[in-house]
């Protein structure tokens, strides 16, 4: 059984440098309509057997619920204790783990279907990360689920690259249209919009917040 998690912050505390440009409010709303993007493309990749959310957050796990998505909410250790505590708790050990992560907004059913196909294709232990293109890591696919350790963060392509070679496991790095851009910046949401990525929900939301400026 493959499980895919999707990690959201609370929303009070999340995405401080789009809040400075867009505010709070408009933020929050933002992103709960990435994580709508996300969770629909997970579904539409035909993947992934179960998709939860793990988040701190009560108002981000009703909506995941709302979005045909399971919810593990609990206390913040910090995003990869909580993946790693979910991974432990929630995956098929003879299955693959997906992290995706919740605002990777054009991320489409057919890319994701692409890190499995990969990931398919390699005999044993592997990892196969769709790079973001500021180095971070917008999906790291594993199995076994705890082949390497979740390592997102600031330069988390390296991070991971090095995880999987001091534990001797095979690891790919797919560059995927659909998934190098996570917003996390204003600049983020206009490469976003000049894109052909789907992510109608975030789309509709920010033509909104552009057309009353």
């Amino acid at each position: 059984m493959n499980l895919a998690l999707v990690p959201v912050k609370r929303l009070a505390a999340g995405k401080s440098r789009l809040a400075a440009a867009l505010g709070r409010e408009t933020t929050e709303a933002l992103t709960l309509a990435m994580l709508g993007d996300v969770i629909d493309a997970i579904h539409a990749s035909h993947c992934a057997d179960r998709v939860v959310v793990v988040t701190p957050d009560p108002d981000v796990g009703e909506a995941a619920r709302a979005l045909r998505a399971e919810a593990r909410v609990a206390d913040d250790p910090g995003l990869n204790a909580a993946l790693d505590a979910a991974a432990g708790a929630l995956a098929d050990p003879a299955g693959a783990l997906l992290v995706l992560l919740g605002d990777v907004a054009g991320a489409t059913g057919a890319d994701l279907a692409r890190l499995f196909e990969a990931l398919g294709r390699e005999p044993g232990p592997a990892a196969v990360l769709a790079p973001a293109r500021d180095g971070g890591t917008a999906a790291l696919l594993r199995r076994p689920p705890a082949a390497i350790p979740s390592c997102f963060g600031e330069g988390s392509a390296k991070a991971h690259r090095g995880a999987a070679e001091r534990a001797g496991v095979r690891f790919l790095e797919l560059p995927l249209a659909s998934l190098a851009i996570d917003l996390d910046r204003s600049d983020d949401a206009r490469a976003l919009l000049a894109s052909d990525a789907p992510a109608p929900r975030t789309r509709a939301l920010l033509a909104r917040v552009l057309e009353a400026r």
